[in-house]
């Protein structure tokens, strides 16, 4: 029976802004427990059962459960056993579309915890995981690879649901050879390999990150492995050279401005004459309305001390490194391919 007594409306929603953190970290802990591999192997179950195979508390547990059925995530039936709902069900690890990995990379204590420095980093302007950890973001994840490569499949994971309609958005059946700048394992090379079948591809990324490209299998077709090589360097240092596209799909807005350029300006430097750079980010639009970038541009600030970026800003950070915006593709997801051509 619904109370009587309910809150006004903007305290209700405020309320829940608040305290969203909480939900965060139960989505954390189920994430972590493997509660919705679990469920789909063996179906709607008590949580002392889940708890079993978790190797968890059953009466913690049961209460995490019962939080996360209350938003949605995971369901309480007939006596008391708790099954998948649509929302749970991204949460399990061998579907596709899942968000497992992304959970694990993104509420983990690395990413939390300079969150809790945002207000310092605002007033003076520091970097808040700098605040945090001593040292810059990417830096730390190389000496922790452990967590680079849940990073890496994190970015796999919520690339998944991007990587085919990038693909079907801009004309790469044009290009002759592409390279992937930051490519990771080549979820997004595979994907545009794929649909482009006479397009040559050149995965590049830090060598330590293009090493677990093998075990990933997004280049492991045949079709698409023989059209496709993979290259481990430096992007702030060069690039390969004499291809006539050159991607970068969430590298940008890891970084400032002055960072940007160089990784542009290597790219303008080694592309054919009548190359381009395809910039796959969110293009922050103007006005209030709601905007999953609005948000990431501020975990880009706390995080690597990147930003999102609009339109003009897009412009002018081509023009520095001798590029001119020729045009935004849209695409069927919220990601949009910013092209730049030699100025």
């Amino acid at each position: 029976m619904k109370s009587a007594h309910r809150r006004p409306p903007a305290q209700e929603q405020m309320l829940g802004l608040i305290t969203g953190f909480w939900v965060s970290q139960l989505v954390f802990v189920a994430a972590k427990l493997g509660v919705a591999d679990v469920i789909a192997k063996h179906g709607p179950s008590t949580p002392e059962a889940i708890a079993r195979r978790v190797k968890a508390k059953a009466p913690h547990l049961g209460r995490v459960l019962r939080a996360l059925a209350s938003v949605g995530v995971f369901a309480e039936g007939p006596g008391g056993r708790f099954r998948l709902t649509p929302l749970a069900q991204t949460l399990r690890s061998d579907r596709p579309g899942s968000l497992r990995s992304f959970a694990l990379m993104a509420i983990d204590d690395y990413n939390w915890q300079p969150w809790g420095q945002l207000v310092e980093g605002v007033v003076s302007g520091e970097s808040p995981f700098e605040r945090s950890f001593g040292m810059q973001f990417f830096p730390w994840l190389q000496q922790h690879p452990d967590k680079e490569r849940v990073f890496a499949a994190s970015m796999a994971s919520i690339s998944a649901t991007e990587n085919e309609a990038i693909a079907r958005a801009y004309p790469f059946g044009d290009l002759t050879r592409l390279v992937d700048v930051g490519g990771a394992h080549g979820h997004l090379l595979g994907a545009i390999l794929a649909r482009h079948k006479k397009l040559r591809g050149v995965l590049y990324d830090q060598p330590q990150v293009v090493l677990g490209a093998g075990k990933s299998g997004f280049l492991a077709k045949p079709d698409v492995k023989k059209r496709s090589e993979v290259i481990g360097g430096d992007f702030f240092a060069a690039v390969p050279a004499g291809a006539d596209g050159y991607v970068m799909k969430y590298i940008i807005h890891d970084w400032d401005d002055e960072k940007c350029v160089r990784i542009l300006g290597n790219c303008r430097a080694a592309m054919d004459p009548q190359g381009r750079v395809l910039v796959v980010d969110h293009v922050i639009p103007p006005g209030n309305g709601a905007n999953w970038g609005k948000l990431l541009d501020i975990n880009m600030m706390v995080l690597p001390g990147g930003r999102e970026r609009t339109r003009e800003q897009f412009r002018a950070l081509l023009a520095r490194a001798g590029l001119r915006l020729k045009r935004i593709v849209p695409t069927d997801c919220p990601l949009s391919i910013v092209e730049g051509v030699p100025a």
